[in-house]
């Protein structure tokens, strides 16, 4: 495994989007949520996501020249098309406009429709935190999740991400519907190790902690077993219904052709209740309170402070191959 410095990784992937057609300042900004993910370990989503990317922009399921629209406004509730733009970008701009509403009305929402996968949605959730907001976000997805009692994928493993700013570190949940999603279980798989707990069944319907098993079986855990299912039903259908886009149901079953997803950003503005300083005490109070009841116990977001201290100090961690085949671009 290869260690990149940040800026490098991401000037090379912003090199290679302005090649292909991008506007400098939104490769730019593109490619550095890419490197942004992978500086914060969450590995699968970031540079070894993006040869995926590419190759939907070659397949012409991302218009790279798409930017997101307004088409309705209802106070601090939004309705805004992506017109299948870069997910990523996407995303960012519908969760400043969240934040943007949240700073006139307490609460800001916007519904998007027709866009494209956003990579690491933790990414909007720190976002909103380094605004000094709440966010709360969540996109649904292809059908890649059984419901519970059934084999076949018909829920979308629809992640859901809730974000509280802090000043000693923000407090920032990015879970899947499933145990361990599926660049989770790509990054097991390509270590060579199990997973820790079981995440899914094989091809008997045994719960089984061989990631590779749990791939081919297309048969991934529900967070919760039942509940988990139930929750990301919801989660689609909310998203679909506010934003007036697509359910999981009707977006393409193709990975490379997952396009037209729905999603929500919502930012609450603390401020606009009581004093900063006050809402970070309450937080701290309650962070505290956690790590006090054991010593292996982290707050979320925790470990990805940790680790975006090491990879800014070490370089970030690339494989080999694929930095070769960037670089080759």
């Amino acid at each position: 495994m290869l260690r990149v410095p940040f800026t490098e990784l991401a000037s090379t992937l912003a090199a290679i989007l302005v090649r292909i057609g991008f506007d400098p300042n939104r490769a730019e900004h593109c490619a550095r949520l890419f490197a942004e993910t992978t500086r914060d370990g969450v590995y699968s989503h970031g540079v070894e996501r993006f040869p995926r990317f590419l190759e939907m922009i070659c397949n012409g399921t991302v218009d790279i020249h798409a930017t997101p629209e307004c088409t309705q406004q209802f106070g601090a509730l939004e309705r805004w098309d992506g017109h299948r733009g870069p997910g990523n970008l996407n995303a960012w701009a519908s969760m400043a406009r969240a934040i943007e509403l949240s700073a006139d009305h307490g609460i800001g929402c916007v519904a998007l429709a027709n866009t494209n996968h956003w990579m690491r949605g933790g990414s909007y959730g720190w976002q909103a935190a380094d605004a000094g907001v709440i966010g709360v976000c969540w996109t649904n997805t292809l059908a890649n999740l059984p419901p519970w009692g059934a084999s076949v994928p018909a829920l979308g493993n629809n992640p859901l991400i809730i974000a509280v700013p802090r000043p000693a570190g923000h407090v920032v949940l990015d879970v899947a519907m499933s145990q361990f999603s599926y660049g989770a279980l790509a990054t097991y798989r390509r270590t060579g190790h199990p997973l820790p707990v079981d995440g899914g069944f094989d091809a008997e319907g045994h719960l089984t902690r061989d990631p590779a098993a749990i791939e081919a079986s297309q048969r991934p855990l529900p967070i919760g077993y039942w509940k988990g299912s139930g929750l990301a039903m919801m989660l689609d259908m909310v998203a679909a219904l506010l934003s007036g886009g697509l359910a999981t149901h009707q977006i393409p079953t193709e990975p490379v052709k997952e396009t037209g997803l729905s999603q929500i950003f919502l930012a609450l503005n603390l401020a606009k209740l009581q004093p900063t300083e006050a809402s970070a005490q309450a937080a701290d109070a309650i962070v505290d309170s956690l790590l006090a009841s054991g010593a292996s116990v982290r707050y979320p977001g925790q470990q990805v402070l940790k680790t975006r201290a090491e990879n800014l100090a070490l370089g970030l961690p690339v494989r080999e191959e694929l930095w070769d085949n960037l670089l080759s671009l």
